[in-house]
């Protein structure tokens, strides 16, 4: 898995064949195909492979983001994270996402339960906020849980093309300094 992960994200779906993944992973073409019977049911267990790295990579922080200590944190994080990759790759969920969305129904599907994963992670914490009372009974935490993964996608993606942090500490600042206003 790590090695089809890899080459996946490196040439993208398209870019990458099985054979590729065969040599790359070194084994037999009898082994690739004992565990996946064709290129879809091996990109489907590419993205389940992905999400479970991006998530643990985020560990204990996601899911415990009940505190606007905790959002910076996990800000830091991701940024740190971004550093150590050199702001290269983006987000390998979201670059899956882009390149088979549309012309891969059942992998769109397997994408958008990742990201319903990661945001449930970033709820959690939003609305043990809200049941404490630190964010008002009128404000939506899933909406705000919703709003920072986009913020985090999208300030990922201007990571990776301008190879700086400023796009993504931009993006999470904004979502997680609106979040801290509606603190009562």
């Amino acid at each position: 898995m790590a090695a089809a992960a890899r080459l996946i994200n490196e040439r993208g779906v398209a870019g990458t064949s099985t054979e590729d993944v065969r040599i790359a992973a070194g084994v037999s073409s009898s082994q690739l195909y004992h565990y996946f019977a064709d290129k879809k049911s091996l990109v489907r267990a590419v993205i389940a492979f992905l999400t479970e790295l991006v998530l643990q990579n985020q560990q204990p922080l996601l899911g415990h983001l009940d505190s606007i200590e905790a959002l910076r944190a996990w800000r830091d994080l991701l940024l740190k994270i971004q550093h150590h990759l050199g702001y290269k790759g983006g987000c390998p969920i979201g670059t899956l996402a882009g390149e088979i969305a549309e012309t891969f129904p059942e992998g769109r599907l397997d994408l958008a339960a990742a990201f319903a994963e990661w945001e449930e992670g970033i709820r959690c914490g939003l609305r043990a906020m809200h049941d404490r009372g630190e964010l008002p009974a009128d404000v939506n935490p899933d909406e705000l849980a919703l709003a920072l993964l986009a913020a985090l996608q999208g300030g990922l993606l201007l990571t990776q093309l301008r190879r700086e942090a400023e796009p993504l500490k931009a993006a999470l600042d904004t979502v997680i300094d609106r979040i801290e206003s509606l603190t009562v």
